[in-house]
């Protein structure tokens, strides 16, 4: 008896009737409270280790940084990139924040960009984890189904980021994922039908926990294919999303909304008066309801943006501008091959003269510039002639009006 009373922690020195409990080991004891306090120092060691580690790979910039960063690879399109810069930068501050359960919790902001095909909407969310140094995978709405009919599951969308984080469940839950065509699953109409809508609204509903943040089973390879494979658990809570579509007909929402016919005596003002050019900078999410987005959905996507049309002297500055602008990348071609590439400035003219006619967009340009480049491309490499100069007329003759009807049919 006298012995176990003189019993006493080897970390805090407390006698054991000091304690409400003391546990042996083999030849030292700890008390109740020392365990407390070590259990405390662990979990901030952890908490500390996977901001520390998260801020050691992550870039994270200043909003007006990301802005620049952007300035280099798309031209133009400044409202949304100061939006996607200050959405990006809230989004991982939220993640370096030390968890406390005293703390404000902060909620993630997903974003969705409304624009025409060709207008950066891809390149955007691309160049942002570019700089970011965060796994990034781009995803097709239109292939998505309900589960248990053909096509993909909404869980292939996070199949493919951990491929493109090498299969590290860490990196991919700090991941973006870009949704493309998501206007593509609005919902088909109000008026009750005897078919399910699968590829609709129900993959907007499956979507809704992915979004919000949840912990999903995720089939490595792809479910449907390997049924035997184990699944992943991977939580959604850290992953940004950033939907695309060019939601084409929502200007005729916008427009009804917005009532284009002047009246009042106050609506012939110039302040009032309304760009009808471009519409979709007036858009709200309740238009994006009136297309066919569920409300939970478009609450899951609190940031709203949106991409200007390209006119005449943004498609002249994509040629040019950008650090990997299009004839940049034919300079690096033609120079690899020891070809000095110079392109006069009326021909630039005339490309982006062609891509505005038949509404080509920025895609546009990259297939006229290789429409008008091939034969060059085909036969300089085995070549003595070591310059290649076009004018105005070598890209007239090379773009014959077939080749220009087969490019306006595939864009």
């Amino acid at each position: 008896m006298a012995k176990e009373e003189n019993l006493e922690c080897s970390f805090c020195g407390r006698k054991k009737s000091e304690t409400d409990l003391l546990i042996a080991g083999m030849d030292a004891h700890i008390c109740d409270k020392c365990i407390e306090q070590a259990h405390g120092i662990v979990e901030e060691e952890i908490a500390e280790s996977k901001t520390g580690n998260l801020s050691k790979e992550l870039i994270l910039k200043k909003p007006l940084e990301i802005k620049t960063f952007l300035d280099q690879y798309v031209i133009g399109q400044d409202e949304t990139k100061k939006a996607m810069s200050v959405a990006v930068y809230n989004h991982y501050k939220r993640l370096m924040q030390v968890s406390d359960e005293n703390e404000v919790e902060i909620e993630k902001s997903n974003i969705v960009l409304v624009g025409e095909t060709g207008t950066g909407k891809t390149l955007i969310a691309r160049s942002i984890a570019k700089m970011l140094n965060v796994p990034f995978s781009i995803v097709d709405a239109t292939v998505l189904t309900q589960a248990g009919y053909v096509g993909e599951d909404v869980e292939s969308i996070l199949s493919r980021l951990l491929q493109a984080a090498d299969y590290d469940l860490v990196k991919a839950q700090r991941g973006i994922v870009f949704i493309d065509e998501i206007d593509k699953i609005a919902r088909k109409g109000d008026n009750p039908s005897i078919t399910r809508d699968v590829s609709g609204e129900g993959v907007q509903q499956a979507l809704l926990k992915l979004l919000e943040g949840s912990v999903v089973n995720v089939a490595p390879k792809g479910g449907r294919k390997h049924p035997e494979q184990k699944f992943i658990e991977v939580n959604t809570k850290d992953i940004l999303f950033i939907a695309g579509g060019a939601f084409s007909g929502i200007d005729k929402m916008i427009s009804k909304r917005l009532n284009m016919q002047a009246v009042g005596f106050g609506a012939s003002l110039e302040e009032d008066k309304i760009d009808e050019e471009n519409l979709l900078q007036y858009i709200i999410p309740s238009d994006l309801k009136s297309f066919g987005l569920i409300p939970e959905i478009i609450g899951r996507l609190p940031v709203l943006s949106y991409m200007n049309p390209l006119d005449s002297e943004t498609l002249r500055s994509i040629l040019t501008e950008p650090k990997n602008s299009i004839i940049k990348q034919y300079e690096k071609l033609f120079s690899m091959d020891d070809v000095t590439f110079t392109i006069e400035e009326e021909a630039l003219n005339y490309i982006v003269g062609k891509a505005v006619e038949y509404k080509l967009g920025a895609r546009g340009l990259r297939s006229l510039c290789e429409a008008i480049l091939t034969d060059a491309m085909f036969e300089l490499p085995s070549s003595e002639e070591k310059t290649l100069a076009v004018t105005k007329d070598y890209a007239e003759s090379k773009l014959t009006k077939t080749t220009l009807k087969k490019l306006r049919a595939a864009s």
